[in-house]
């Protein structure tokens, strides 16, 4: 977690941007993307200059002799008038050109960089307090980054692109990613889900960095995230970056255009969709439009799903209540085609306040594994009535929490068995769902239990109306007599 002084010098960092009238969230976390991009390069090229003297070797320098100047640990020290030239007029056309340095792993994110901080005061005040946060260290990094994202969740319109740390944190632990794993998600926004598998498996398999395919896999072949979005694929880069990956493969894409030719590559997706309503048939690709015909893009997603993942790979995505229960023929199509020729495995039904205080729609995720030759059996049901935050527009913690109880259970589906359709969580077999046309909506499952109330007989309730009325005009006759 982020401790009280690093958080200060964030938000005074943050403020600096404010007052200086950068106010939209994406655009301070962006310009501090670069700057901290500039700062990286700057830190790379010192550790290969001391490894290159101790070794006695020279290195393929980033930062030429003629252009020492443009380097973090130079122009930091500069007058503030000074700073702002060389940054405007040096530090951002050369990066901007580095893009050619396929070496590079900062620099194809740079490539249409904008300089946007507006005086040279600001700019100085900006670099001053980024260079006192100490950044040697990958957890600061990357909690600094993660306090800077969550600034994107407290600004309305904005906060579409950040599922909640927890709720993703969740979906990782359901997943239980491996080191051998290829994992993907295709709307990647800023690296949530990537970021915390690769947190998981540094916490549960340390002994992967032990072995040098294994941690060459980590670094450069496991980690895939695509977005449309430049902003957010550069946001979502640092973060990989900042959070100790090397090389992560964040890319511009339409993951459901025809250009995507991904087919069976991975073994896990993490994802939160966007559910933005329709696109135009013409820009889907064909293969997706023939398991589903529809323009809705969580129902492609799904059918995306399918398709890009390898044959046991596994699937966990968050999807809107409609997709469960939805009665057009390609909403009913996505769920035959899960429950009938893949191995559906959960359904966990959140409550609707947990995208609040930007949206108020109710989620469910689901889980599944990619067979093309069935295997459903029986479907997990979980009815989530908390995730530790109050539900309203606040998000404030509280003690109800079902999420160690939902990945209790899901680890132990045996013990499942015999849960009545009133608990929390229950099975349901494959032949009534079928029977139920694929409805997966929990509540088609769930029995309520009514308790009966036991009311007074009406004469007895009408005498005690009939005592209270005589109580009040006695009441209203002894205040006349004190004002009278």
């Amino acid at each position: 977690m982020i401790t009280g002084e690093l958080k200060n010098k964030v938000d005074k960092i943050w403020e600096t941007f404010w007052t200086g009238g950068i106010t939209n969230p994406l655009s301070v976390i962006e310009q501090i993307t670069y700057l901290l991009f500039i700062k990286g390069l700057d830190e790379a090229e010192t550790i290969k200059e001391k490894e290159a003297s101790l070794l006695g070797i020279d290195f393929k320098r980033t930062f030429p002799e003629e252009k020492q100047q443009l380097r973090w640990s130079q122009f930091k020290n500069m007058e503030a008038e000074q700073m702002y030239q060389v940054m405007a007029e040096g530090v951002f056309p050369f990066i901007k050109n580095l893009h050619n340095d396929k070496e590079s792993a900062y620099s194809k994110y740079m490539s249409d960089a904008i300089f946007m901080i507006p005086t040279p005061k600001m700019l100085e005040k900006v670099v001053t307090g980024l260079d006192s946060i100490p950044m040697q260290d990958r957890d600061t990094k990357g909690d600094l980054y993660e306090y800077l994202l969550s600034k994107i969740a407290t600004a309305g319109k904005n906060g579409q692109f950040r599922t909640p740390r927890h709720i993703i944190e969740m979906m990782v632990k359901l997943m239980k990613p491996t080191p051998e794993d290829k994992i993907v998600d295709p709307a990647a926004g800023s690296s949530g889900f990537l970021v915390a598998a690769s947190e998981y498996l540094r916490e549960k398999h340390e002994d992967l960095f032990l072995d040098k395919d294994k941690k060459d896999h980590f670094n450069n072949s496991m980690f895939y995230g695509y977005d449309m979005d430049r902003t957010m694929l550069r946001i979502g880069a640092m973060n990989m970056m900042l959070h100790g990956i090397d090389n992560p493969n964040i890319e511009y894409r339409d993951s459901l255009s025809e250009l995507n030719e991904d087919r069976e590559e991975y073994s896990l997706i993490l994802a939160n969709p966007p559910f933005k309503g329709s696109l135009d048939y013409d820009v889907v690709a064909d293969d997706l439009l023939k398991l589903t015909k529809t323009k809705k893009t969580e129902l492609l997603f799904l059918s995306l799903f399918t398709r890009i993942l390898k044959v046991g790979g596994r699937c966990a995505s968050i999807v809107p209540d409609g997709v469960l229960f939805g009665s057009s023929r390609a909403h009913k199509a996505i769920r035959k085609e899960l429950v009938e020729n893949q191995k559906l495995e959960a359904i966990i039904s959140m409550p609707s306040g947990v995208f609040k205080p930007y949206a108020g729609v109710s989620t469910a995720i689901i889980i599944f594994t990619k067979t093309n030759a069935g295997g459903t059996d029986k479907v997990w049901f979980y009815d989530m009535k908390a995730d530790g935050y109050s539900l309203d527009d606040k998000r404030q913690p509280i003690e109800e929490n079902d999420i160690p109880d939902i990945l209790e259970r899901f680890n132990n589906l045996a013990e499942e068995e015999g849960n009545e359709r009133t608990d929390k969580s229950f099975l349901v077999p494959k032949s009534e769902i079928k029977e139920m046309k694929y409805d997966l909506s929990i509540n088609r499952y769930k029995e309520i239990e009514y308790e009966e109330i036991q009311y007074e007989e009406p004469k007895v309730i009408i005498e005690k109306i009939e005592e209270l009325e005589e109580e009040i005009m006695s009441g209203l006759a002894e205040l006349k007599g004190m004002i009278g």
